[in-house]
């Protein structure tokens, strides 16, 4: 046997006639049938000029990999060392590999000592993040240049459904090569969504440089006489890799935001919005100094923090919104709560996206909805995640500077903010949107009505309006919808009754929380008491029937009025009578019902009441059993009260007079013991109208049983003047009380009785016996002669 020349122990074979180089197996097929090999179809594998064609195939041995991780091996190209000197690659150089489907990617070269000179592995990871299929023929070539660093990556997603964060696109594909149409799958908690690079822009040779040298070149150019050619120069590069600052788009998404501005500017619309014309000219002159260059004063930064704050329903959303459609720029909505994220830093690289999205679209306009929710008050009970979302916020808005950018941010509880977002140079301008006007409610009611059909004039919109109290945008539009659907019953235009009748189903979005049934008692109801009802007229109908008589004579109307007197005499039914005749707001507080075992929680009780009544003013706050509430404290004179009592007098105190105005807001108080009440409550500007109501007299008597006998069957004999008389020392009470008592005794001598005789009458007065002690009368003498 001869021995083996050089020749043979070459681990390839290169053709002399085509200068393809393959294995010694391969030798013969090459020299039959294919000289020079078929590129397109080829049936084994050689090299030539420094492209290899052979198939692709699976790495099943994982010792080459043991020492790297996952995250490197996926993107990794594995080749014989034989074949990467003859491809001119050396350990890590980036390799472009084509495969007969069509499908480019880049991979690294890894060497590999199994298989031959021209096998071709990767991962199984690797082929199903880049969508290639197993077995499949590829050409393999080193990479002519280095790519160019991507700044931004516009994506497709092939499902809409799954939501995968764009953090964790960066995450799996950092330092990966791409060119536009690459595909790429991401597995996402048992999903697999599969992504298309549809644009690619790159970064700038000036993007590319350390910020010191940014810094420095950027002086040289403005030293520069000619204009830069910038960023609009043609894009001739093919691959682009992904770097730390890469940024990425998601087309979906971006599509969806379009469409949302559309429909802003489609639906919403500042014509459509009544009652907010002066809060309107406010928010164009801000947006006017920020988006039109050459308006900002020298030296002045412009504002580019707004909150819209207010009750719930005044429209601050929808005024953000019109205001955001028809200064024509680009939109971007952030509701609170959709930031959050289990995953640790996505929502601040969200927010983060969201502000350089608006600085690259200049100018632009953030809507940050309900921010409350997303930055809420730090303290020792905060979240983690909360604490890095108001951080991150405050940087991103001193970072605006002198950007085209606008934030607007509506709430409906200011102080629940963190305060460092507060100040001056970050959501510097607060514009409070309060509860309508009279006047405000009518221009909002034309542009609700101004929709649809109706027989309505003037007359009858202003008076719906002076009757809706406390009613908000959202109330009034709900009232429209009522009478709307109460017309269609009959007719399709909506008529005076039909909103009249919509206003005894919908009331304030603010009293629903404390929606008291008011039953219905007229003053005719209530005997007698006229001195009575006129102090209440003056203290409830006369401010709000004539201000400007109050005004012409520069006197406040009466803040409170308190009524004590016995018990039984119609201090409760007065109130209920002027609930109904005033048609006003009424919210009725018992006393004991405010008080809490928890500290701190009565006191919040009393806010939340006068809170809400200043909300829906005009409103009346009716504290019935006021002694139990705002009993006297310790060390004025009387029994000292606990100490949960005297901080709710406290803060009584503070809500009748303190620093901000109760309004169109009056106060009306009942008790049985005045001598109880704390001396403070009573001065001039708190409840600075003390009503004695006193047991009724004979008059009084005779009103009140003639009230009630109106709807009772009574006999002849029955003398409504003898019973007045008779009844000497009767409550109210104790009179009603007399009539329902001699039905029963009628009742009792015949089942079948049509009326209630005298005798009745004269058993029930030896059953019912006056109750007010003599001692209680006096003790209202003394206090009456007191206060005098």
């Amino acid at each position: 046997m001869p021995p083996k020349t050089r020749k043979s122990l070459s681990p390839w074979y290169k053709c002399d006639v085509c200068h393809s180089i393959l294995t010694h197996k391969n030798v013969e097929k090459h020299a039959e049938n294919s000289c020079p090999p078929s590129e397109d179809n080829w049936t084994y594998g050689f090299i030539r000029e420094g492209t290899l064609h052979s198939v692709l195939e699976e790495c099943l041995s994982l010792d080459v990999l043991k020492n790297l991780p996952k995250s490197v091996s996926k993107d990794l190209v594995l080749l014989s060392q034989s074949a990467m000197q003859l491809c001119e690659l050396c350990i890590g150089d980036p390799a472009m590999v084509v495969t007969r489907e069509g499908i480019l990617t880049v991979k690294t070269v890894w060497p590999i000592q199994e298989g031959n000179l021209t096998s071709v592995f990767m991962t199984r990871e690797g082929l199903d993040m880049s969508c290639i299929p197993h077995s499949t023929q590829v050409i393999l070539k080193k990479l002519g240049s280095l790519p160019t660093p991507a700044k931004e990556i516009e994506i497709i997603p092939s499902n809409q459904n799954l939501d995968i964060p764009e953090s964790l696109i960066h995450h799996q594909l950092l330092g990966s090569i791409l060119s536009k149409d690459y595909k790429f799958k991401i597995p996402y908690y048992g999903k697999v969504q599969t992504f298309e690079v549809k644009n690619v822009k790159p970064m700038s040779s000036y993007e590319m440089k350390p910020v010191a040298e940014q810094a420095l070149e950027k002086k040289m150019n403005d030293l520069n006489i000619f204009e830069s050619s910038g960023d609009n120069e043609p894009i001739l590069e093919k691959f682009f890799k992904v770097v730390q600052g890469t940024r990425w788009i998601n087309s979906l998404k971006s599509r969806n935001r379009s469409s949302e501005d559309k429909s802003y500017r489609k639906m919403n619309r500042l014509s459509q919005i009544g009652g907010l014309e002066e809060v309107i000219e406010d928010l164009q002159q801000l947006l006017f100094l920020v988006f039109q260059k050459g308006t900002q004063v020298h030296g002045i930064k412009n504002t580019h923090g707004i909150l819209l704050y207010g009750p719930p329903g005044v429209g601050k959303t929808m005024l953000a919104e019109a205001i955001a459609a028809e200064s024509k720029c680009c939109i971007f909505h952030v509701h609170g709560a959709e930031l959050f994220s289990r995953f640790v830093g996505e929502a601040e690289e969200k927010l983060r996206k969201i502000f350089e999205d608006a600085v690259l679209s200049a100018p632009s306009l953030i809507l940050l909805d309900e921010i409350d929710a997303l930055c809420p008050r730090r303290n020792s009970s905060s979240l983690e995640q909360e604490r890095r979302i108001v951080a991150t916020l405050a940087t991103q808005l001193d970072g605006l500077g002198d950007t085209a950018v606008v934030i607007i941010a509506t709430t409906c509880r200011p102080d629940s903010i963190d305060s460092a977002l507060r100040r001056p140079g970050r959501i510097d301008r607060e514009i409070e949107i309060t509860v309508p006007t009279p006047g405000a409610r009518v221009h909002i009611l034309h542009k609700l009505l101004s929709t649809t059909t109706h027989s309505l004039n003037e007359s009858d919109i202003k008076g719906i309006a002076q009757a809706a109290h406390g009613f908000v945008g959202a109330d009034l539009a709900a009232l429209c919808s009522q009478a709307a659907h109460h017309a269609l019953a009959s007719r399709r235009t909506i008529n005076l009754p039909d909103m009249q009748w919509a206003l005894t189903q919908v009331k304030p979005s603010a009293m629903r929380e404390a929606l008291v049934h008011i039953p219905n008692v007229r003053w005719t109801d209530v005997g007698g008491q006229k001195d009575l009802k006129l102090q209440l007229h003056q203290a409830v109908e006369w401010p709000l029937k004539h201000p400007e008589a109050f005004q012409r004579l520069g006197i406040k109307p009466p803040r409170g009025v308190l009524l004590f007197g016995p018990p039984g005499c119609s201090k409760t039914l007065v109130a209920k009578a002027l609930a109904t005749e005033s048609k006003l707001n009424f919210i009725s507080i018992k006393g004991p019902e405010l008080f809490s075992k928890w500290v701190g929680e009565s006191e919040r009780a009393v806010r939340e009441v006068f809170r809400r009544a200043r909300q829906v003013a005009p409103a009346i706050v009716f504290l019935d059993e006021l002694d139990a509430l705002g009993g006297e404290r310790a060390g004025v004179g009387g029994t000292s009260g606990s100490s949960v009592q005297e901080r709710v007098v406290a803060q009584l105190l503070t809500e009748l007079d303190g620093v901000e105005p109760l309004g169109d807001v009056t106060i009306l108080a009942a008790t049985n013991r005045p001598d109880r009440v704390d001396k403070a409550l009573l001065r001039p500007g708190r409840l600075d109208r003390v009503v004695y109501v006193p047991l009724p007299d004979c008059e009084t008597r005779a009103d009140i049983l003639s009230i009630q006998l109106q709807h009772m069957p009574v006999a002849n004999d029955v003398d409504i003047d003898e019973l007045a008389r008779c009844t000497e020392g009767y409550s109210g009470a104790e009179l009603v009380a007399v009539c329902h008592e001699a039905a029963l005794a009628a009742l009792e001598q015949d089942l079948e009785a049509v009326a209630v005789n005298k005798d009745n009458f004269n058993a029930a007065l030896n059953i019912v016996t006056p109750r007010t002690q003599p001692s209680l009368l006096q003790l209202y003498e003394r206090y009456l002669s007191n206060t005098s």
